[in-house]
């Protein structure tokens, strides 16, 4: 049976400070050149996440050079103040936080662009789809889909989550959010049980944004979820056998900062946290690691970091009926 359409949200989020964009040619301004630019990441920030994990998919670790940012951005603004003279260089008296991702060209010491979605289709595009062995994370045809997975991700999850756990929300604004997180998390098991990935059998931009969103949802929006909902999120064995098997993939799970997540969190978060944090849904770390030593016993012993200390995992044992179509979430 062919996967159902995936459909989209209007996206509600205001433009980015910088838009800058990679092309084909000197004549873009911004070409495609060896070394030329500048990733600078805090792995803590989904969307920093989802750069890594790119990067090292398409190779481009030779290509691309990546600085990475503390976990938790250290200036009072809320901004990382090793990103403040690119800011600075780019837009004079730059009034707001110096934050992450950033894409900038060593060339002039200037940013590119912050806005993720971009640098992610630039990368692929214009730096990556050289080797045999990488994927084609933006295939012909399927630009809508992933645009909707990432929607999907950020409405129908993200924010869904938050607002099922926001302290003091009514009730039936609650129990809304959990109807349509539950619903949405379904139609992705209904898909996942029939094939490898999000939109077929080989893997594009969307697994990587998906696999994100499930890294968020088990170790932040969890915490602030009760019991009955966390058990009811880990009801989907195939979606969560999915996450664990990409977990263990080298470039997915090298990038994976559990302390950083958590110390990002608890930074930023003032919410209460409830009983859900108590039911962890996956062992990251594990899978993480299990991930690391096969990749190991094939190319030798330290290949990859060191995993982090394993976490407790209390696995779920029920099964909810997958629905027929995202059109419902």
């Amino acid at each position: 049976m062919p996967a159902a359409p995936l459909t989209t949200v209007p996206s509600l989020s205001s433009p980015p400070l910088f838009r800058g964009r990679i092309g084909c040619d000197a004549s873009s301004g911004y070409y495609a050149v060896s070394r030329r630019y500048r990733l600078h990441l805090a792995l803590s920030c989904p969307h920093c996440l989802r750069i890594a994990i790119t990067h090292s998919l398409l190779g481009l670790e030779q290509a691309l050079p990546v600085a990475l940012l503390p976990a938790v951005p250290e200036s009072p603004d809320g901004g990382h103040s090793a990103l403040r003279p690119l800011y600075e260089a780019s837009s004079h008296r730059h009034p707001g936080p110096a934050t992450a991702p950033v894409l900038s060209d060593d060339w002039t010491g200037r940013i590119v662009s912050t806005h993720t979605p971009d640098i992610l289709r630039d990368l692929a595009r214009h730096f990556g789809g050289h080797g045999s062995d990488r994927p084609v994370l933006y295939p012909q045809g399927e630009e809508e889909e992933i645009e909707a997975v990432s929607r999907l991700c950020e409405y129908r999850i993200n924010e869904a989550a938050q607002r099922a756990g926001q302290a003091g929300a009514d009730a039936m604004v609650r129990q809304a959010a959990v109807g349509s997180l539950l619903r949405t998390l379904g139609s992705l098991e209904w898909r996942l049980a029939t094939q490898d990935f999000i939109l077929g059998d080989e893997m594009t931009a969307a697994d990587v944004q998906l696999w994100v969103t499930l890294v968020q949802l088990d170790t932040v929006h969890r915490l602030h979820l009760d019991a009955a909902t966390v058990h009811r999120v880990a009801d989907h064995p195939h979606l969560w056998a999915y996450a664990r098997r990409l977990a263990a993939h080298p470039d997915f799970g090298q990038h994976l900062d559990l302390d950083g997540i958590a110390d990002r969190h608890h930074a930023h978060c003032r919410g209460l946290e409830a009983a859900g944090a108590a039911v962890q849904i996956l062992d990251w770390a594990a899978h993480v690691a299990d991930g690391a030593t096969a990749q190991r016993s094939q190319e030798g012993p330290d290949t990859f970091p060191a995993p982090q200390d394993a976490l407790h995992l209390r696995p779920s044992t029920s099964v909810h009926p997958a629905p027929p179509s995202l059109r419902t979430a």
